[in-house]
């Protein structure tokens, strides 16, 4: 496979998704190194979209998240369970898809450019929390189900280990 990311601005999103997923499949193949991982998930993800930032927040203590492999421009260094979006998708161990960030209580602005968000639990194969992944978007509105659904099969390589799930 090529070294290079796929653009999928241009294709529908079901076919984007399913681009990025084929791509991730075989670049992750073999793989056993969560943080290569995370770092070619970004860049896969954060390319083919172009979206404002896409990255990971990783567990580093009982309640606190740290910035981890991310593409985009300066994230917030660490998050609190609870606070933001981040927070509350890991306090709360699901995805949180935010429409308008303006409108999200608490909401924590990073970059002041972001206006929606969607953040997906990372989970280990005994369902321990090790991250979220984070996408933002400078377009209100931006992520929906969909979105959520493509992102948990990626993310599920985490729990299995080299192999991402099927799409459904």
């Amino acid at each position: 496979m090529a070294e290079t990311t796929l653009d999928v601005r241009g294709m529908a999103k079901a076919e984007a998704w399913a681009q990025v997923e084929a791509q991730l499949a075989a670049l992750l193949d073999g793989m056993d190194d969560e943080i290569a991982a995370m770092a070619t998930i970004s860049c896969v993800v954060h390319n083919g979209f172009g979206h404002l930032w896409s990255g990971f927040y990783r567990v580093v203590g009982p309640m606190l998240l740290r910035v981890g492999p991310y593409q985009g421009t300066l994230g917030c260094l660490e998050i609190a369970f609870g606070k933001g979006v981040c927070g509350a998708a890991a306090a709360e161990r699901r995805t949180v898809v935010v429409e308008d960030v303006e409108k999200f209580p608490g909401h924590i602005a990073c970059d002041s450019r972001s206006r929606s968000e969607i953040v997906v639990p990372v989970f280990d194969r005994n369902q321990r929390l090790l991250a979220v992944f984070d996408v933002d978007s400078e377009v209100v509105g931006t992520f929906d189900d969909e979105d959520a659904r493509a992102l948990e099969r990626i993310l599920g390589w985490f729990a299995h280990r080299g192999v991402l799930t099927n799409p459904a």
